[in-house]
């Protein structure tokens, strides 16, 4: 494929860039207000502390909460307003050349690997649950999926001949990977925090 032309996506993948750009957006302006309200106020209690798993206190005052010297969720407000707009852009017919698709490939990456980070941070170091967090988790999930089999579909992302099977197999069951995703922090969030949850049983 030239460098230069255009690669086309469905509607399908619009759609999913614009709600799960828009659900990641909402969550990273709800983090970033009640940051700012604990700037402002450093007694304040955020409404999504609901118990002492449940704290998204706890995760926002954690140094984790910004690792670049700014407040992770301002990263999430540009990232999710680029994906948003780029979705939208779809949605309107617009056809986005390889190094584009590439370098949303390598933003895609990014935010998933962080989020992941983040997600083992907050359950084996920090020890708190902040429900925005898990939204932006969830959101970046599929974001990260679809986009990587988008481009290994239409050849973005050469793939070598043997490896073309997998390749449409993970297309062709391409719900797969998101659900097992899921339950495997499903599972890791009960198995970390059981010694909570066994005492509401």
């Amino acid at each position: 494929m030239p460098r230069t032309d255009t690669v086309p996506a469905g509607r399908r993948l619009a759609w999913l860039l614009v709600v799960t750009g828009v659900v990641g957006l909402a969550a990273s302006v709800e983090l970033t207000l009640d940051k700012i309200r604990i700037f402002q106020n450093p007694s304040y209690v955020p409404s999504c502390n609901i118990n002492p798993i449940i704290s998204c206190g706890s995760v926002m005052r954690s140094a984790q909460a910004a690792v670049f010297g700014f407040p992770n969720s301002l990263i999430g407000l540009v990232a999710f307003g680029v994906v948003i707009t780029i979705g939208a852009g779809m949605l309107a017919g617009a056809a986005y050349r390889r190094w584009f698709w590439l370098g949303l490939q390598a933003g895609v990456i990014f935010g998933v690997g962080f989020v992941t980070w983040l997600m083992t941070q907050t359950l084996y170091s920090i020890g708190a649950l902040c429900p925005y967090c898990i939204v932006v988790w969830t959101a970046m999930i599929p974001l990260f999926w679809y986009t990587t089999l988008h481009n290994l579909r239409s050849g973005v992302i050469p793939v070598p001949s043997g490896l073309r099977p997998v390749v449409r197999e993970a297309d062709r069951y391409h719900w797969a990977v998101p659900v097992l995703w899921y339950a495997v922090i499903a599972l890791l969030i009960l198995d970390r925090f059981w010694y909570y949850w066994r005492t509401l049983i």
